[in-house]
């Protein structure tokens, strides 16, 4: 058992005594907690990549159905871009950067980006 000096065990005592807590905090405060921000990743149009390519990057990379794939790559082919899902930032950081590596080692001039999602 350690030893504790007669002076250390009447502060702990007189501290009990007095209902004190000793200088610990009993109550726990609730973090609060806030929703990450989101957001989008941008499919830009450019005039060479071909829509077959475009639509295997959203099936693949996204998860995308053939149908809202092709609806995808529409809009961005009239459009101009398109947004193709919504993350936080760190995974649309990522999906952007891997589409992009992915048409550049497929000689592709496709490109996305990340925008604050309104969402």
């Amino acid at each position: 058992m350690p030893q504790h000096s007669k002076t250390q065990l009447d502060l702990q005592n007189s501290a009990e005594d007095n209902g004190q807590d000793g200088g610990l905090a009993l109550d726990t405060a609730k973090p609060e907690l806030k929703r990450p921000s989101m957001y989008a990743v941008v499919m830009l149009n450019d005039d060479y990549t071909p829509m077959e390519f475009v639509v295997e990057v959203l099936q693949g990379y996204f998860a995308k159905t053939p149908e809202q794939a092709t609806r995808i790559m529409l809009a961005v082919h009239h459009e101009g871009s398109a947004v193709c899902a919504v993350y936080t930032r760190d995974i649309a950081e990522t999906k952007a950067a891997l589409v992009n590596q992915y048409a550049r080692d497929c000689q592709h001039p496709l490109t996305c980006e990340i925008v604050p999602s309104e969402d």
